[in-house]
């Protein structure tokens, strides 16, 4: 029989403790902190304090004498790591750096380091930025014998996206291919061949790419119990934040480490789910009390953020989804004694007017500009109000990516649209030359040689046909069928001898060889394809190409001047313009959330998709509420009445479905007039 040894642990006992603990936390915090052993689930709603409840929690574990080294905290940031350990460590008198906190990512690299050798990696490994695997993945497309020349293959930043939704959900591979990306499905088995060639050059070279922190610590740990034992034995208290985010090998990595001692602690609201689209499981939180029947749930609900006002209107605007813990926020703060607002508009330009307007009205009521925020379903939402705001001069940074016409895709065709109109435009053509198959740099140097050698290039000549005239380019077998195709669209771009009008150009463009382009290089095709067509809605306000694309040009050029590189810095007094998923964590004074129509949110997509369960919609409306609950002071719910020139010509707009959710009587409809009338 083993005889029972216990080492007293260094660390202070409770009784010394510094942290008035009941003081410190309302009711609810102070019950979830001060829980005994066991796995527990805190329901923290928005704005209730979940980082200062596991930054406490951690306290209380070491101010009960828990040493730092057998507590480990995962977080999704470095930012929420770093927050949480730094007030932890002006909370308590006791060494904290033994803690293991940090990101997911960041834990499982600790865990290689030690034991590389077991999943056939050094400890000296690489790891791989998204060019380095870029690179590889080139590589490794090429020694699986695939024959690109034949057909349009997906690119390597493609590639890349279906292996790691693949690896982070544990869905096989082809159904990836299959819901996801159903324009490759022919290529399933040289994809696969990819990926084989592509995980065995990675332990080739040594190196690891981001997912490969969490799947191989993963398979570590199931691969080898000794090894497991040893972390599951260490790990006496497991803290997990925004365990609603977590994705499958997560999920199974957190089983596996507070398997011995079951002393699991997951931080989450239900409510803020929002992450599918990247593999994020919401019935992990859900079905929590399932895997761990004996678990303790605590509900956190005192919002320290928004005004009564605002509260309400979340607290009934998520009442309808039925997958959900019910939970019911109040507010800390005082009421304001002003209601949300309503504002239907007549059409997009007049949504971004009121916008324009009413920010500035707010600034000069006092609230600066760094304390308001314009939130979106999409990216290509924000394009006409980010027109207004530029002719206004009223300065704006974007947290969801690069302003509307800096975009990739935006560029690419502006550039077929340049070469129609001029032919002797070198970089509008190597744009174009190096979006074909088999053409690089070396190759478009020489196509445009040819191209300026060429009747094209004159300025004086009008040619009835570009076919005609580049058929006897000498071309890359690879780029043949790509390169007559791009005759034919350069043909559609002319109407005769005049050119076509910037809207049947773009139409033409999208249609011709860039969507075979499109859907080859970039993961997000579908998102892109919207921007598209919100360009081509607005370019029909223009007749002439060259003032088209000259408005294109000084929208992409403010403030994006050589001196810089070309590369914007963030402002620190300027309006914040953001998607509702990046705007997730953060908090602002005044919030407006535009276009809150059908198919725009919730998104067109997802009502089209949506199976019995109605589980796409449902996250559609988590969405609505993690826009609603970013506002402290003043909200502001917008939609248009009508959207000109979409593709399916002028139409009206129904209200979102969402705005049904809450009684008339929690906002304030605002009748906007036209210039001189109040609002």
């Amino acid at each position: 029989m083993a005889r029972k040894y216990t080492i007293e642990s260094s660390s202070p006992s409770g009784q010394g403790g510094s942290i008035d603990y009941r003081s410190e936390l309302n009711d609810q915090q102070y019950a979830a902190v001060t829980s005994l052993l066991g796995p527990s689930l805190v329901i923290a709603g928005a704005g209730s304090g979940k980082t200062r409840t596991l930054t406490y929690r951690v306290a209380y574990l070491l101010d009960n004498g828990i040493p730092p080294e057998n507590i480990l905290l995962l977080t999704f940031t470095n930012k929420a790591a770093r927050e949480m350990l730094d007030r932890v460590g002006d909370l308590v008198p006791h060494e904290t750096r033994s803690i293991w906190g940090g990101t997911f990512h960041s834990i499982g690299n600790r865990l290689l380091r030690r034991h590389a050798e077991k999943v056939g990696l050094t400890n000296s490994f690489s790891i791989m930025d998204r060019e380095d695997q870029k690179d590889l993945m080139a590589v490794s497309i090429a020694a699986a014998g695939v024959n690109t020349k034949e057909v349009r293959f997906p690119k390597p930043e493609v590639l890349a996206n279906m292996f790691s939704l693949s690896d982070n959900t544990g869905i096989e591979l082809q159904e990836i291919i299959e819901a996801r990306y159903p324009y490759f499905e022919e290529l399933h088995e040289s994809i696969s061949s990819v990926r084989k060639a592509y995980c065995e050059r990675k332990l080739a070279t040594n190196s690891a790419d981001f997912d490969d922190l969490l799947v191989l610590s993963l398979r570590l740990l199931e691969e080898n119990p000794e090894i497991a034992g040893y972390y599951q034995s260490q790990f006496q208290f497991v803290l997990v934040d925004e365990y609603q985010d977590t994705n499958w090998v997560q999920s199974q990595f957190i089983d596996n480490c507070a398997a011995k001692h079951g002393n699991l602690m997951v931080v989450g609201d239900d409510a803020q789910s929002i992450y599918s689209w990247r593999g994020a499981d919401f019935e992990h939180i859900l079905e929590f009390s399932d895997t761990y029947p004996k678990a303790k749930t605590f509900k956190i609900e005192t919002n320290y953020r928004s005004v009564p006002e605002v509260l309400e209107l979340a607290n009934h605007s998520i009442k309808a989804n039925t997958k959900q813990y019910e939970k019911n926020l109040r507010a800390h703060r005082p009421a304001r004694g002003e209601l949300p607002a309503l504002i239907a508009l007549n059409d997009p330009s007049t949504q971004a007017c009121f916008v324009a307007q009413r920010v500035l009205e707010l600034r000069d009521e006092g609230i600066e500009l760094e304390e308001m925020a314009v939130l979106y379903r999409a990216h290509f939402q924000a394009m006409e109000l980010q027109m207004e705001l530029t002719n206004r001069g009223i300065p704006f940074n974007i947290t969801s990516g690069l302003r509307f016409f800096e975009q990739a895709h935006v560029k690419d065709v502006a550039a077929f649209m340049k070469l129609a109109v001029n032919r002797r435009d070198e970089v509008a053509f190597k744009r174009i030359a190096r979006m074909l198959p088999g053409i690089g740099t070396v190759s478009a140097d020489k196509l445009w040689g040819q191209w300026r050698a060429s009747p094209l290039a004159d300025a004086n000549t009008h040619p009835r046909s570009f076919t005609e005239h580049i058929e006897g380019f000498k071309i890359p077998g690879k780029a043949r069928s790509s390169w007559s195709q791009l005759g034919y669209t350069l043909d559609e771009l002319l109407d005769g001898e005049q050119l076509a009008s910037p809207q049947d150009m773009i139409k033409s463009v999208m249609g011709g060889v860039y969507d075979d382009y499109m859907r080859s290089k970039f993961p997000n095709y579908d998102n892109r394809i919207q921007d598209l067509d919100q360009l081509k809605g607005y370019s029909a306000q223009f007749d002439d190409v060259s003032e088209f694309l000259g408005q294109l040009a000084l929208l992409a050029g403010v403030d994006g001047g050589p001196e810089s590189g070309g590369q914007r810095k963030d402002l620190s007094e300027a309006l914040t313009l953001s998607s509702v998923h990046q705007a997730k964590g953060l908090e602002w004074r005044v919030v407006f959330v535009i276009w809150l129509t059908e198919g725009m949110f919730p998104n067109a997509r997802v009502i089209e998709e949506d199976d019995d369960e109605q589980s796409g919609l449902e996250e559609e409306r988590r969405l609505f509420y993690v826009a609603v609950t970013r506002a402290k002071d003043e909200l502001y719910l917008s939609y248009p009445y009508m959207w000109p020139n979409s593709r399916t010509g002028d139409i009206m707009q129904r209200p979102s479905r969402f705005l049904d959710d809450f009684p008339d009587e929690l906002v304030e409809q605002w009748d906007v007039g036209s210039a001189g009338a109040s609002w």
